[in-house]
């Protein structure tokens, strides 16, 4: 069986990592203002943290339509695919989802479609698309694939840490957070993002005790499977990756720049972990 996998612009993989592995990514938009941007295409990453420091308004994102959706799926029946796995950020934390399964309803009968809540943002969707697009090129059906990514979701945790909670307020995706609004100003935020919504998980007076508790996380993780970073333009970046250390539990690495979509609603400044941990 030829199965293809379909994600959306949230997941933060690579060019690379997108072209290697056939991977199709339905983009989301951008909204500075009246301004509005296809995430990926009219807007880079580095060129969105630039604009968005050089504004006096905070940005917005939407979902793609069930349409974009439609298209990618049809696209990949007409050149081969007999299945497609598509798999999505969070449920909780956007529309995307729900885009894809329409569009997965309007194209039944012409290709089988399997949409998958990954329960994930940035880094930690983008282990488990690479790992469904491992799979497929290993030649396992849809429901094999739908079937690790179920196992694999559970053992994805996500931990971040924040410069404001500015941005996760403006848009509606504050969660438990929210009890943080009442602390002092200086405090840094730290999050749990494991669930698929943003959970609080303490707070931090100085920038360099936060990345001191992301790094005790990782630490306690114990070997990983994969550990993948990701940063919204922080320039202490190359101080926290140091900061892990070369021990065999923090390989293999990646870091990746969080592109406008996550960027968005975590502000610049913001550094993630997503961890695997070994079985």
């Amino acid at each position: 069986m030829t199965v293809r996998i379909v994600t959306d612009s949230s997941c933060d993989l690579s060019a690379a990592d997108i072209e290697r592995h056939q991977i199709t990514v339905v983009p989301l938009t951008i909204r500075f203002g009246d301004e509005e941007f296809t995430d990926g295409v009219g807007l880079s990453a580095e060129n969105f943290y630039a604009k968005m420091a050089a504004s006096d308004e905070l940005p917005s994102t939407a979902a793609p339509a069930p349409g974009a959706f439609e298209v990618a799926f049809r696209d990949l029946a007409a050149s081969g695919a007999e299945a497609v796995v598509c798999v999505n950020l969070s449920f909780a934390l956007s529309a995307t989802g729900e885009s894809a399964q329409s569009a997965a309803r309007a194209t039944e009968g012409e290709v089988d479609v399997r949409v998958v809540d990954s329960g994930k943002v940035s880094v930690g969707l983008g282990v488990m698309v690479k790992a469904a697009a491992a799979a497929a090129e290993a030649g396992h059906s849809a429901d094999e694939i739908e079937a690790q990514l179920a196992d694999l979701k559970n053992r994805v945790f996500i931990y971040a840490v924040l410069d404001t909670l500015d941005n996760l307020k403006k848009g509606g995706r504050i969660g438990t957070a929210q009890a943080l609004l009442g602390s002092a100003l200086s405090i840094k935020p730290c999050l749990d993002l494991t669930s698929g919504v943003v959970e609080e998980a303490g707070k931090q007076r100085t920038r360099g005790k936060a990345r001191n508790w992301l790094a005790a996380r990782v630490a306690e993780a114990g070997e990983l499977e994969h550990l993948a970073i990701a940063h919204g333009a922080a320039e202490d970046i190359d101080a926290f990756t140091a900061s892990l250390g070369e021990s065999p539990a923090q390989n293999p690495l990646t870091v990746a720049l969080i592109g406008p979509v996550v960027g968005t609603h975590a502000g610049p400044g913001v550094i993630a972990a997503a961890m695997v941990p070994a079985p």
